[in-house]
């Protein structure tokens, strides 16, 4: 029994062989599907702007919305794969099933983007003349194709890193410390794909022909799926043990069903099943959830004394399980803002860098490579915490580095800072514009004006990002973990939408019937460093809130903080998006 691995079988049934399942050949044909999709995702996210305003001639506030939507949607779908994995497929399946999906939607985008009868034709708007834009049958086919790639973006998202530590048994000293590096290279290859994506992809996109840059990343994918599949019968699979969303829905329905009935004066009555090591002592937080553990009569099922219904009854720490999820909700709610400003740095912030001056002696910066300041304030931020804040943070407090809800609680700080400092770079390309005319395809300003405000939310990314991860995951019921993480990414999801939502409000009440507006048809006519500045302040608002939340929140089983390079690179990346 030495050789088989306890809690996992291979592609047959039978329990795995160490020997011939799992470990770094496995892993290594995962991260194919990993890189492909990032590339893929990132590439088209970065630069879809530029298309939706300069080929389709959509104004520039719906072009930022149908980005935004999409990212949003990309994020949302995580859940959905995370939970036909969780309760149906499994993590094999679901990978191969969404891949071949994003699959389809990046070829789908290729030949939408190739054939002229799928764009309205070519025109360079002036002020005197408008262009056609794309009509509902051109949309209608760019839109089938961005969100099968959502679809699939989403179902990937959810497994591909579980079932890359699937290959490894972490009851195993060895295999644990593969795990370890397992880990470092996930994250390197979320990095490659994304620093290829805004770099070598984008410029494909603005110089050969964006028809190109898909079908580039359409047939990377399918060979990545041949290659995925070619492991099958190496990789190890673990057993579905069902969706934890299940589990909450039970809470809440024998909650409610129990709504009239009284809670006993003693905890000691209410029910518990739970092995005494296994259980999480009853709190007073959200006492209406206790009534789900009230026994009544009916809550068991007929012959079976032991099986109580769990739609009727559920034990104490079912029951707190839920309630430490409640209690996440707060911070939750407060940090969904900041990924609100990130969606301006893809969407807007781009519009803005493609009218100014972006070249380096003969060579041209495509407009959608300046997110490359993400990847390098992100992996300079991790650097700078940890070699040099940490240790002298340790030296003058005796803690390892700040808390989950210090580094979240920067991360606000430092986008609100981000979006005013926007604000002023917007006024300052705007009275160029004004100067030389607002039609003038090409601000005589650089591009390197917009480099604080990416720099500032990148850094915001590294600390939120590792913050929230860490304070969703050591706060969390042992059994949600997935599930937590799930809801940390619904964050970003409803950023994006909360992002389109403000973009359509500030159209609607600004606007007029010629397309100005803060948020004009043409940015130049616009007043989007106003925009920019209401961002700034609702950033402001939210921070506020935000302490409040996290004075209120009290942490449960408080684990020591995790390191910033660890969260990253280590055990927590297992659930990175």
């Amino acid at each position: 029994m030495s050789w088989t691995v306890a809690d996992a079988v291979d592609y047959k049934g039978f329990p795995a062989d160490r020997s011939k399942t799992g470990g770094w050949v496995p892993a290594a044909l995962i991260l194919g599907i990993e890189i492909c999709e990032r590339l893929s995702t990132m590439g088209i996210a970065v630069n879809l702007v530029t298309y939706l305003v300069g080929v389709m001639h959509l104004p520039s506030s719906t072009s930022a919305n149908v980005v935004t939507d999409f990212m949003g949607t990309s994020f949302l779908l995580c859940l959905l794969g995370g939970f036909l994995a969780d309760s149906f497929l499994g993590r094999y399946k679901t990978i191969a099933i969404f891949a071949a999906i994003q699959t389809l939607g990046t070829g789908a985008l290729a030949i939408a983007t190739k054939l002229p009868q799928l764009r309205p034709p070519p025109c360079h708007a002036s002020a005197s003349h408008t262009c056609k834009p794309a009509n509902g049958f051109q949309m209608g086919i760019l839109y089938v194709a961005l969100y099968l790639i959502a679809l699939g973006t989403g179902g990937l998202k959810s497994s591909v890193s579980g079932f890359g530590t699937d290959q490894f048994d972490d009851k195993d000293e060895k295999e644990k410390a593969q795990m370890t590096y397992f880990f470092n290279r996930f994250f390197f290859f979320i990095s490659t794909g994304t620093l290829t994506a805004v770099t070598v992809l984008v410029y494909l996109q603005d110089e050969v022909g964006r028809s190109w840059s898909y079908g580039i990343c359409s047939v990377s994918m399918f060979v990545a799926i041949l290659i995925f599949l070619s492991g099958t019968k190496r990789y190890r699979y673990k057993k579905s043990i069902g969706s934890p969303i299940v589990q909450i829905f039970q809470v809440i329905v024998a909650a409610i069903n129990k709504r009239k009935m009284e809670l006993p004066y003693s905890v000691e009555l209410l029910y518990e099943d739970t092995p005494e090591a296994q259980r999480i002592h009853h709190t007073d937080q959200f006492q209406f959830l206790d009534k789900a553990a009230i026994v009544a009569q009916g809550d068991f099922e007929r012959n079976v004394v032991s099986a109580p219904n769990p739609w009727k009854l559920c034990s104490v720490t079912k029951v707190e399980e839920v309630k430490m999820m409640v209690g996440l909700l707060p911070v939750w709610a407060t940090t969904i803002i900041f990924w609100t400003t990130y969606a301006q740095m893809i969407t807007f912030s781009v519009e803005q860098a493609s009218t100014m001056e972006r070249s380096i002696g003969g060579f041209l910066i495509p407009a959608g490579s300046l997110t490359v300041f993400f990847v390098a304030a992100i992996l300079i931020t991790l650097a700078v915490y940890d070699r040099l804040i940490m240790p002298l943070w340790k030296k003058l407090k005796g803690n390892p580095g700040f808390t989950n809800l210090q580094r979240i609680a920067i991360g606000l700080v430092l986008s609100t800072l981000g979006m005013a400092v926007a604000a002023l770079a917007e006024k300052k390309r705007l009275a160029v514009a004004r100067t030389v005319g607002a039609t003038t395809t090409t601000l005589p300003i650089s591009v390197f004006m917009l480099i604080p405000q990416f720099f500032l939310v990148g850094a915001g990314e590294a600390f939120i990002y590792t913050g929230q991860l860490d304070f969703f995951i050591t706060q969390s019921p042992k059994g949600m973990k997935t599930m937590s993480t799930g809801l940390f990414l619904t964050t970003l999801s409803l950023g994006f939408f909360v992002s389109s939502f403000l973009v359509s409000v500030v159209k609607k009440v600004t606007g007029s019937n010629d397309g100005q507006g803060w948020l004009a048809d043409n940015i130049n006519h616009g007043r989007l460093d106003c925009f920019y500045g209401l961002l700034a302040v609702l950033g402001v608002i939210n921070f506020v809130l935000y302490l409040v939340c996290a004075v209120w929140y009290k942490p449960k089983n408080p684990k020591p903080a995790l390191q910033m390079e660890t969260i990253v690179n280590g055990s927590s990346a297992e659930n990175k998006c």
